[in-house]
């Protein structure tokens, strides 16, 4: 993995996606080092906010060394982001994480990929590099299902909303159920509830899944010590059952996490 690194990024283009959700492409050479599942740290221009703010990947384009963050404005610093536009720069560092594992994925398998939330993002770029079957199942609050058009191009798409509004009225494994969805291998992005139940179903399925713990973040850069989780196995350096998911991950195996 390439060593990370502080660089200057240009703002190509920035556009709201829905409430709270903007999308934001980046000129950078990060991007042709990125792979998916990976992030990177963006640093607020207000110094008294020292630390980046940890944003997975959403798409890279490599031929134009483009990033494509989508990301939900959280707090101060995500605020400040949104009111990027086209000419702006942006220090960004990276790139950071271990991304997921594509290669566990077989022409001839068939891939479930669920994303949660702000945990949809990642899951695109990891569905145009996958080389089998997808089946891309992202899960939403409401009607504002962003990025849906974009999976099209990738993948059978089964969306979920809480409230009903497209798609299955639930979870992503309401539609997984509802669609009568199978595969072979699992890749899932987002909220805790939602990666509890996954890792459930692929234990009661025997599937074999990759979960990015991202949601867990603060720093992204192992300096807040925030992101720890246990693992089924101790550290082979602190001999302790923990692992720092900015550093360790963000994606694990969902055996050797313990989630609940």
């Amino acid at each position: 993995m390439a060593q990370k690194k502080k660089v200057t990024a240009r703002v190509v283009g920035q556009r709201r996606l829905a409430e709270g959700i903007y999308d934001l492409s980046l000129e950078t050479p990060l991007a042709f080092e990125a792979v998916c599942g990976q992030f990177v740290g963006v640093y607020p221009k207000d110094k008294s906010t020292l630390l980046p703010r940890p944003i997975s990947i959403c798409e890279t384009d490599r031929e134009r060394g483009l990033l494509r963050l989508v990301y939900r404005v959280a707090g101060k610093g995500t605020a400040e982001f949104s009111g990027l536009k086209a000419g702006d720069t942006a220090e960004l560092l990276g790139v950071l994480g271990n991304g997921f594992p594509t290669d566990k994925a077989k022409p001839g398998m068939t891939a479930l990929l669920f994303g949660g939330g702000i945990g949809v993002p990642p899951i695109l770029q990891l569905a145009k590099e996958l080389s089998c079957e997808k089946l891309i199942v992202p899960g939403y609050r409401d009607s504002q299902c962003f990025l849906m058009e974009d999976f099209e191009k990738y993948g059978a798409v089964y969306p979920a909303t809480e409230d009903g509004s497209v798609g299955t009225k639930g979870n992503v494994l309401d539609a997984v159920r509802q669609n009568g969805l199978r595969a072979d291998i699992i890749y899932a992005c987002g909220p805790m509830p939602m990666l509890r139940a996954v890792k459930q179903y692929a234990l009661e399925q025997d599937i074999p899944a990759y979960i990015s713990l991202e949601e867990r973040m603060a720093c992204g850069v192992g300096a807040c010590l925030g992101c720890v989780c246990r693992t089924a196995k101790k550290d082979p350096h602190s001999h302790v059952n923990n692992a720092r998911i900015c550093t360790d991950g963000p994606v694990f195996e969902a055996r050797e996490v313990e989630i609940g």
